[in-house]
């Protein structure tokens, strides 16, 4: 359901609470921070985000065309 302690800290390279809160932030993780200051983050959003999850959605990345750089190249 949540992810460990120990996988938390895996997760960010952090120790402190405050500094895996910044990781996180910047990672795009969606966590809530618990009463007593510990931070609680699904298990499934991780998975989800990072790929991990079955059957997750896979985006390729973004490339150029380049089949319009040679058409570019061509006319010159």
């Amino acid at each position: 359901m949540f992810l460990s302690t120990d996988e938390l800290r895996d997760l960010t390279r952090k120790c402190r609470p405050s500094a895996q809160l910044r990781a996180l932030r910047s990672m795009g993780i969606e966590h809530r921070v618990r009463p007593d200051g510990s931070l609680a983050v699904s298990r499934s959003h991780v998975e989800s985000l990072l790929g991990g999850a079955p059957g997750a959605k896979v985006i390729p990345p973004k490339q150029p065309n380049w089949s319009a750089l040679n058409a570019v190249q061509t006319q010159a």
